[in-house]
């Protein structure tokens, strides 16, 4: 009698379903921990609907698994979209990383559905969704690096050849820990930059406080990005804007730049940090699209 074929891998049976589209999504939530649908359809895909069925098929192959948080006053969100197990597999034998630990995809869902902060992490994350959905329908733009807060929270994590030594034996004490980075590049130009996601949750002075940290980085290392704040109102724009203009800055006073209306496209600052300070900032509000960051920045190291 001929005997039964052996079942087909669960690995190999979602690697041979899986398209350039969906690599980069779990790649994203490997990183990044969780996407909405609605930010997954607007940075991957020309339609809601497409995205939806797309995502039926992930979750059916057990490559993402999602959840839908219970809305304070009745309801529900959208759902959220986070690595199952055979996602981290996938993911973790296409960057050479080994097998990951049996119950991690279990683990980190448990941790992000308990995670007091979760609004926080989907806002940073919507900033660069909205760079990443300019660029898919404008070949001159890219998202060419998108990095989670995570990679900054490691001591040392900040000290590159050229700095100061010290910045080891410090570890993350006195440095910014900020809330993503990234790196776009438009019409072959291309600009770093860190973000600080603001919720108001925090008093203006942590914020002061944070381009301190930021400056104390800058002064110790071979780092000159600039920093994009994203705020939650026109209000607090203004108040940060009065507090900050007293920051010392390298001899000079930080440039925060005032953004209350906005083009269809997202906003582009196009003024360069002063010398000899390396720090720049500029400021948009969560009522209107965020800002795109500076395309025409001079030459950083990065």
């Amino acid at each position: 009698m001929r005997k039964p074929l052996p079942a087909t891998d669960p690995l190999l049976r979602l690697q041979a379903s899986i398209t350039a589209r969906d690599d980069r999504l779990l790649g994203w939530l490997y990183d990044h921990g969780v996407l909405t649908t609605d930010q997954i359809a607007t940075a991957l895909f020309p339609s809601l609907d497409f995205a939806q069925r797309r995502l039926r098929r992930l979750t059916v192959l057990r490559a993402v698994d999602r959840f839908r948080p219970n809305r304070a006053y009745g309801g529900s969100y959208p759902y959220h979209y986070v690595l199952d197990q055979l996602g981290y597999d996938h993911v973790h034998a296409q960057r050479g990383l080994g097998r990951p630990r049996r119950d991690q995809a279990r683990r980190r869902k448990q941790a992000l559905t308990s995670r007091p902060d979760l609004p926080h992490l989907l806002g940073g994350n919507q900033v660069f969704i909205d760079l990443a959905a300019h660029a898919r329908t404008h070949p001159d733009s890219r998202l060419i690096r998108w990095q989670p807060a995570s990679a900054f929270h490691q001591p040392g994590a900040f000290y590159r050849r050229g700095g100061d030594p010290q910045m080891m034996a410090r570890g993350t004490s006195g440095f910014p820990r900020p809330d993503g980075a990234g790196v776009w590049t438009e019409q072959d130009r291309s600009v770093p930059f860190f973000l600080e996601y603001d919720t108001s949750r925090e008093r203006l002075d942590v914020l002061t406080e944070k381009i301190t940290k930021y400056e104390r980085l800058y002064a110790m290392s071979t780092w000159a990005w600039p920093v994009l704040f994203h705020l939650p109102s026109g209000r607090r724009e203004a108040n940060l804007h009065h507090l900050a203009v007293t920051v010392p800055v390298s001899g000079a006073r930080l440039p925060f730049r005032s953004h209350q209306s906005y083009s269809p496209r997202p906003l582009t600052v196009t003024d360069p940090p002063p010398s000899p300070g390396p720090v720049s900032a500029a400021s948009t509000s969560a009522s209107s699209p965020p800002a795109r960051p500076p395309a025409s920045m001079p030459t950083l190291r990065w």
